[in-house]
């Protein structure tokens, strides 16, 4: 070979089990797409599944060729879905209070101290504490005998100085007498004159310490200034007391009438004025702090004279005659106030009342059992209701509880069927049966439409109808092929069903555990011997036996 020719590149060395980079990258995508699609398909079908009606308490035939579908009360119409439980109310016509609430503090009209205007020993305390006194009563005594003695001083001294007045006053007449002759100088007449004036106002200062001596006398008894309740004692029999003392003798609060202070929002102020100045009486009631229980009856009584810029707020006072004491001093009250009544007004519970982006609404009820928002125009409301004022008549009805879980158009039923629904299989006295159907239980055409005892036996003519599958079918009494007579016989009591038709009613209802727990019950009473049970599988016996629907003539329509 020549050195200078090149050599031939080698062949590139392919692994037989690594495919190349694309053939990878290729079926890495397929892997995918077919992951996407599987996920796709499954999601669908969850979907789809959970719109699918659920099977009924027959088996799979049990509501073949029936509109109504036959289910155990689950679901509306036997294939839509499935109804809510929600709570109702009627709107009606009634009379609104408008009421403003407020917290209240009770406020007594006067709390007086009892203070002694005298000192003193004191030496008797001739009250209770807590105990109710009216004005005047004398609530404790000072020792008296120092001012009697000041009083017995000071009529004396009146006394003394009242005879030197006269004295004078006959002396005085006697010089005026020889001032008249001309026997005595006029300066004699004109000193004894001064004299008998300077008496007079000494018998005048007499008079005033006398009065004096008597009104510290009177102080000894210390009596009660306004009528009320007394507090606690504050001083004892025995002590000295005197007029600087800072507790005084007892503490006095006024309790009937009493009064309460609470605020009033600023923009309901001129409300309040309006009212007032219409001479209205505006009624006020105090709840205790639960709003349970209704303390006192009063009525609005004063505003105050400017806003509190910190509250935005105005104080007010209600009067209340509170006779029977039940509003304490200091105590806090919840207040309502009645401004006005709103007559005729449409109203529902406050809970029916919904916010939405376009304004207020409520859940109406439709006959067909189906829940309408629509929209209404709110009024003024109280505690426990609220008026509509355009959007709503007296008489339809409007979902209290339960409207979170609804929108437009939902299949609702109220608290009221559900249990009646699923006591639709109990017997009542004289073979009817109580309680109302399940929705969706069946149409005109089929089980679940009538009650047992409305039930027409079938023709004999026509053709016992076969069970569907995996529908249980009860024993049936023989029924003849020929008419029946005018007088048809007493009915023979059916024999109990056997150990096939007790499964076959078990197995048929195994997809619905209400309806299967049902169904075991009234086998537990067909057993006890129960009569309304014996009764009850008897006209089953007979439909069976004169129709040839046997279960589907009885258990299917209205299943234990």
């Amino acid at each position: 070979m020549d050195s200078q020719t090149p050599p031939e590149p080698l062949p590139p060395v392919v692994s037989p089990t690594h495919p190349p980079a694309r053939r990878r990258r290729w079926v890495g995508s397929l892997l995918a797409l077919l992951l996407l699609v599987a996920l796709g398909g499954g999601a669908w079908y969850l979907v789809q599944r959970s719109k699918s009606p659920a099977p009924g308490a027959g088996g799979p035939g049990a509501g073949a060729g029936r509109p109504g579908g036959g289910g155990p009360g689950g679901r509306a119409g036997g294939g839509g879905p499935a109804s809510s439980t929600v709570g109702t109310a009627v709107a009606r016509q009634a009379d609104i209070p408008v009421q403003l609430e407020a917290l209240g503090t009770v406020t007594p009209l006067a709390n007086v101290t009892v203070q002694p205007q005298v000192s003193g020993v004191l030496t008797a305390v001739l009250f209770k504490e807590g105990q109710m006194v009216k004005k005047g009563d004398v609530l404790a005594t000072i020792d008296p005998q120092p001012f009697e003695n000041a009083l017995a001083q000071a009529a004396g001294a009146r006394q003394r100085d009242e005879a030197q007045l006269a004295a004078a006053r006959v002396t005085l007449q006697r010089y005026q007498t020889l001032l008249g002759q001309d026997s005595i100088a006029r300066q004699d007449v004109d000193t004894q004159a001064a004299l008998v004036k300077q008496l007079e106002g000494t018998v005048a200062i007499d008079r005033a310490n006398e009065n004096t001596a008597k009104l510290n006398l009177a102080w000894s008894r210390i009596t009660a200034p306004v009528s009320g309740r007394i507090g606690l004692r504050p001083v004892d029999a025995g002590n000295y007391i005197s007029t600087g003392s800072t507790g005084g003798v007892a503490t006095i609060t006024q309790i009937a009438p009493i009064d309460v202070e609470f605020a009033i929002p600023q923009d309901r102020v001129p409300e309040v004025q309006e009212r007032l100045g219409q001479g209205a009486t505006l009624a006020t009631t105090a709840f205790d702090r639960t709003r349970t229980r209704r303390l006192a009856d009063g009525s609005f009584s004063t505003l105050d004279n400017m806003v509190d810029t910190q509250t935005g707020t105005v104080k007010a006072k209600a009067r209340f005659t509170n006779a029977d004491g039940a509003l304490f001093p200091n105590q806090f009250v919840n207040l309502r106030l009645l401004l006005r009544t709103v007559s005729s007004a449409v109203v529902v519970p406050v809970t029916a009342l919904r916010h939405g982006p376009n304004g207020d609404y409520v859940y109406v009820v439709t006959a067909e059992n189906t829940a309408s928002q629509r929209p209404v125009t709110r009024g003024e409301s109280s505690v426990d209701f609220a008026s509509i004022t355009k959007g709503l008549q007296p008489g339809e009805t409007v979902v209290t509880e339960g409207g979170d879980r609804l929108k437009d158009g939902a299949r609702v039923q109220t608290t009221v069927d559900r249990p009646a629904g699923a006591a639709s299989g109990a017997a009542a006295p004289g073979g009817r049966r109580g309680g109302r159907r399940q929705e969706g239980g069946g149409g005109a055409q089929g089980g679940g439409a009538r009650p047992a005892e409305a039930a027409a036996p079938a023709s004999p003519s026509q053709a016992p109808a076969a069970p569907a599958a995996g529908t249980a079918a009860p024993a049936a009494a023989p029924a003849a092929a020929t008419p029946a007579p005018a007088a048809a016989p007493a009915a023979t009591p059916a024999k109990l069903p056997t150990a096939e038709q007790r499964q076959r009613m078990l197995d048929a209802a195994k997809d619905d555990p209400e309806q299967l727990e049902r169904r075991k019950r009234f086998l537990e009473a067909l057993d006890r011997g129960d009569p309304a049970a014996l009764e009850r599988w008897q006209r089953m016996a007979e439909r069976g036996g004169a129709g040839g629907g046997g279960e589907r003539g009885g258990e299917g329509r209205r299943s234990p």
